[in-house]
């Protein structure tokens, strides 16, 4: 019997914005069954994409793609900011309310014609997946895929990211 995933995640009423509500997984994370479920539904989804890599941007991204990474014996690439990759590496830049920000990867991580799966825990504004995506096709990876635990549909992050394929295991 499959658990109800939705008792997993904490709500913090109008964060980061007045009238949104912001959903954590740190609950999920805290039982190992439902972070287990969560993440086979995404080893599942991976499967059928037939991937051979997966990226995930900084922390969050880390958390949800490593294990199903692991899951599925492939590589994973992370995402992340200036300074913290050492290397040669690739950027794409994305809006944030308050300015602008970048994501890197290394230069050599994605190989071309690669089939590559974008995780991460939270898909919200969609910015931080947009410039993933850029990166990942910048390199001459293929992008089969993005998975989120949730999705914030309010904030209307499908929007950056129409064109792709997309799993959201919770949405509010």
């Amino acid at each position: 019997m499959a658990l109800d995933l939705y008792k997993y995640v904490a709500s913090y009423d109008n964060f980061p914005e007045k009238g949104v509500t912001f959903r954590d997984i740190s609950p999920l994370m805290e039982n190992g069954e439902a972070y287990r479920e969560a993440t086979d539904k995404i080893v599942r989804y991976a499967r059928d994409k037939k991937v051979d890599l997966i990226v995930g941007p900084e922390a969050r991204g880390f958390i949800v793609g490593c294990p199903v990474a692991y899951d599925l014996g492939i590589g994973f690439v992370p995402a992340r900011k200036k300074g913290k990759l050492p290397g040669k590496v690739v950027g794409a830049s994305y809006g944030l309310e308050y300015g602008k920000s970048s994501l890197y990867i290394h230069a050599d991580a994605v190989k071309p014609g690669q089939r590559v799966l974008i995780t991460d825990d939270l898909l919200a504004t969609g910015g931080t997946i947009k410039a993933t995506i850029e990166m990942v096709e910048k390199l001459g990876g293929i992008v089969v895929g993005t998975a989120f635990i949730i999705e914030i549909s309010e904030l209307k992050g499908r929007d950056k990211i129409k064109d792709y394929d997309l799993l959201s295991l919770l949405q509010y």
